[in-house]
C-alpha cells in the first residue's frame, strides 16, 4: 500500500447563510485504502464528499484530488479528473427512463471517445464485475431490487475504470444480507483493482468489516482519524455510543 495521498482536504469551511457546517476540515486519503467518513446526522459527511468531487463549492480552504486543485482547476483539467473517479450516489440515482445497459453507458458516451460499437461489450464486463448477469442490461431500473440497483449504480461508477470510487451511504435501504454482500464486493474491488474508496456511512457493520481508515466528523471539524481499532478505543461520548451499538 502506497503512502501517496490521492486526496487532501485542507482547512475547508462550509456555510449556508448563517448555518456553519464545516469550520476547519483537514484530512488526507491514502492511495489503495478504503476510507470511511462517519459522524452524527447533519455533520456534513455527504457535503464534503460533494465538495471533493466538484459538485459543491466550499466557503474556504482547498481540496486536491490526484494532484489537482479541484476548485481552481481549468475546465480541461476537471474533465480529465472526472474520468479518473466514479461516484455511487445515495439511492443509486439511476435514470428511470434508460435501461440498465444505457445507464452504465452514460459515462462512456459523455466523458470518453470510445467507439459506439465497443460500448456494449464494456457494459457487459462492468455488469459481470459487480456480480450481475449481462442479461440484466435489458431491464429497466423499475424492474430491479434494491440490491441490484446498488450494483448497477456501482457498475456505472466503474464505467471508465476509475482510480478513486466515492460511495454515499452505499448500504442504505438494503437488508442485512444484501448489505454485507455489497460490502464484500467493495472490498474485493478495492483489493483486486487497486482502487481507493471513500465512503460515507452510518453502517457499523460496514465500518467493522471493510474500512481501513476512519475520519470522524463532529462540530464542523475532524474529531479524529485513524485505523478503526484505534478510533473505537477513544474516550469520546459519540464514538463510544456509536461502537456500543454492536
Amino acid at each position: 500500500m502506497s503512502s501517496e495521498h490521492v486526496i487532501e482536504v485542507e482547512h475547508v469551511k462550509t456555510s449556508f447563510g448563517s448555518s456553519v457546517v464545516h469550520k476547519d476540515l483537514n484530512f488526507e486519503v491514502t492511495k489503495g485504502t478504503v476510507v470511511g467518513l462517519i459522524g452524527a446526522s447533519g455533520c456534513g459527511k455527504s457535503t464534503v464528499l460533494k465538495e471533493i468531487i466538484g459538485l459543491l463549492r466550499p466557503s474556504g480552504g482547498s481540496i486536491r484530488m490526484l494532484g489537482i486543485d479541484v476548485w481552481s482547476a481549468s475546465e480541461e483539467e476537471l474533465n480529465g479528473l472526472r474520468q479518473r473517479f466514479g461516484v455511487l450516489f445515495q439511492n443509486s440515482a439511476l435514470f428511470s427512463a434508460l435501461s440498465v445497459a444505457d445507464n452504465i453507458a452514460v459515462p462512456m458516451r459523455e466523458q470518453s471517445r470510445l467507439p459506439e460499437d465497443l460500448i456494449p461489450s464494456l457494459v457487459d464486463l462492468r455488469l459481470r464485475l459487480v456480480g450481475l448477469d449481462p442479461k440484466n442490461g435489458l431491464k429497466m431500473p423499475s424492474e430491479l431490487s434494491g440490491g441490484m440497483k446498488k450494483r448497477v449504480g456501482l457498475a456505472r461508477a466503474l464505467a471508465l475504470e476509475p482510480e478513486i470510487l466515492f460511495l454515499d451511504e452505499p448500504t442504505s435501504g438494503l437488508d442485512p444480507i444484501s448489505a454485507r454482500a455489497f460490502d464484500e464486493l467493495i472490498r474485493t474491488l478495492c483489493d483486486g483493482l487497486g482502487l481507493t474508496v471513500v465512503l460515507v456511512t452510518h453502517d457499523l457493520d460496514t465500518v467493522l468489516s471493510i474500512i481501513d481508515h476512519l475520519v470522524v466528523l463532529e462540530g464542523g471539524v475532524v474529531l479524529s482519524q485513524g485505523p478503526v481499532n484505534e478510533i473505537r478505543k477513544l474516550d469520546h461520548p459519540w464514538i463510544q455510543e456509536y461502537f456500543s451499538t454492536r
